[in-house]
């Protein structure tokens, strides 16, 4: 899985972060994405890639601007993790 975290200017508020979360959901697959007007940046968790310029696409049709984006490898955290071998 793929962690990828865009920087993105403009969000003021709660439903600032839900049209952006909105817009990624309605056209990419992914398995969460969380956004943060604080922060200014949006969390995105999936399996397959996402292209950089529909992602940047997808959100500034929304309004907003896309500085910034990065990728790492995910692993899902759990409580067990590491315990059993």
């Amino acid at each position: 899985m793929i962690k990828i975290t865009i920087h993105v200017d403009g969000m003021q508020c709660g439903m600032c972060e839900a049209h952006v979360n909105e817009a990624v959901r309605s056209v990419f697959k992914v398995k969460k994405v969380t956004s943060s007007h604080g922060k200014n940046e949006t969390v995105i968790i999936t399996e397959q890639d996402i292209d950089d310029s529909m992602l940047r696409e997808t959100i500034e049709k929304t309004g907003y601007k896309v500085m910034e984006v990065s990728r790492e490898p995910y692993e899902k955290k759990g409580f067990f993790k590491g315990l059993f071998k």
